[in-house]
């Protein structure tokens, strides 16, 4: 059974020693994932736009280190609220811990973002998929390097953080979506290949151990499906209090910090954004005025002027500004179906700011992701990434290196060590291995694969 050596945050019944006596056990962890591979990997992974066009915008790393300085920021805030009684504030995580789940909630994504990810989907589609957020756990407990057993042995509570998605690949994954009749990489296209959010069920084991300690309504509560639409797959319902602080603070660094490396690349122009955003943005805030009031603007206009000044400070003054808005307008609710107080509780936005930074994600993702040129390296990276898994599974002996291939022999499922393999490459070392692999003129013996 799954035991690491760390300890467990349930086995203390007193809510005083949440925090204060596992402050070491979660220090800990924040350091074993800062000194991790996977952690360090990320300044090479993209996380909206492609590497190597410029070293201004972010990478998957700069992006979980902003996570993790708003979900640090979310949780001073919540302390210093007046209206939250001391029993709750015993539980929300303190600083190293919220730190931790942050900073690693990204290590399981592989090279070209969701593209990526996508293709390794469809590479596995028969052998178990793959999900990022599945592959983060994979990670954390198994794959990092700090113990042979257990991974990167993080404490319990700080991987029940990680859970995004508590359900494994099985128990989500639309099974009559119909798949595609790939008829050579040529006409590829992976549209129907995107994974369910899950783990994956390979770490079974562990999910059962990460949430042991709930009582069985709980346990059973907290992995429910739902499923609305029959052309997608089904969805987890639920998600831990830490989860939901995480979760919160990575949709404020995507639909924020990527909205400012659009704008400073004038991939959004101010006109464009005043004809898709503004109006809406004013209807949801322009009548709050305890929005306004932390805004520090008279209205929405006042802070869009900012953002597109040609002056570079006026814009990092409005992107300060609305980060500000969504961490110090975040409260605590209670979700009464639950006993626990980790499942129980959750953090949450007002409705009109839900709405608001639902806005900037959509825009974000409509104008940027969605545009040509960012689907052309998402292209470019999930055919890179086919040929790879092809070209491998095909010649294990031969080029796998020697400590990847002993695990290729001795595991049950051995398109799961590939896999792994493949998802843990940067972009460039992707880049190179393909060209090694099928560009005569490009490698040589002396290169380590």
């Amino acid at each position: 059974m799954y035991k690491p050596t760390d300890i467990a945050w349930h086995e203390s019944q007193s809510l005083s020693n949440n925090n204060k006596n596992f402050s070491s056990a979660y220090s800990r962890d924040r350091a074993h994932i800062i000194h991790s591979a996977s952690f360090r990997r990320l300044q090479s992974k993209t996380q909206v736009l492609g590497l190597g066009d410029s070293d201004f915008y972010r990478t998957r790393l700069t992006h979980s280190l902003e996570v993790a300085q708003i979900g640090s920021g979310i949780c001073e805030s919540l302390k210093q609220e007046t209206t939250l009684n001391a029993e709750i504030k015993e539980w929300i995580p303190e600083q190293n811990l919220i730190e931790a789940i942050c900073l690693a909630h990204d290590i399981g994504h592989p090279a070209f973002g969701h593209g990526g990810e996508i293709a390794l989907n469809y590479c596995m589609q028969s052998q178990g998929g793959f999900e990022g957020n599945g592959q983060t756990l994979r990670i954390v407990t198994k794959l990092g390097e700090f113990d042979p057993r257990y991974g990167l042995d993080l404490t319990r509570r700080t991987m029940l953080g990680l859970l995004k998605y508590p359900a494994t690949y099985e128990n989500v994954i639309n099974k009559n979506i119909p798949s595609l009749t790939i008829n050579g990489s040529s006409t590829l296209n992976l549209d129907a290949f995107k994974p369910p959010k899950c783990i994956l069920s390979s770490e079974t084991e562990e999910l059962n151990w990460i949430l042991s300690s709930f009582n069985q309504n709980d346990q059973q509560l907290f992995q429910q499906v739902i499923h609305n639409n029959e052309e997608k797959h089904y969805k987890t319902k639920y998600k831990a209090f830490d989860t939901s602080i995480m979760e919160l603070a990575d949709d404020i660094a995507y639909g924020i910090h990527d909205l400012e490396d659009a704008i400073a690349l004038k991939l959004i122009t101010e006109d464009l954004w005043n004809d898709k955003v503004l109006y809406q943005l004013e209807n949801l805030i322009d009548c709050d005025q305890k929005s306004l009031n932390i805004l520090n603007v008279s209205s929405c206009k006042e802070l869009s002027q900012l953002l597109f000044k040609k002056d570079k400070n006026s814009r990092k003054h409005a992107i300060s500004k609305l980060v500000r808005l969504f961490i110090h307008s975040i409260n605590i609710i209670e979700r009464t179906e639950f006993s626990h107080p980790l499942l129980k509780l959750q953090a949450v936005h007002p409705s009109n700011l839900i709405k608001a930074l639902q806005l900037l994600k959509d825009f974000v993702y409509e104008v940027v992701i969605q545009s040509p040129e960012v689907q052309l390296l998402e292209y470019k990276g999930q055919k890179l990434i086919l040929e790879l898994f092809e070209i491998l599974k095909a010649n294990p002996k031969r080029l796998l290196p020697k400590n990847i291939y002993d695990h290729y022999e001795q595991d049950k499922n051995p398109d799961r060590i590939i896999c792994d393999y493949i998802s843990g490459m940067t972009d460039e070392y992707a880049n190179k291995t393909y060209q090694k692999l099928c560009i005569p003129s490009v490698g040589s013996v002396f290169d380590r694969l």
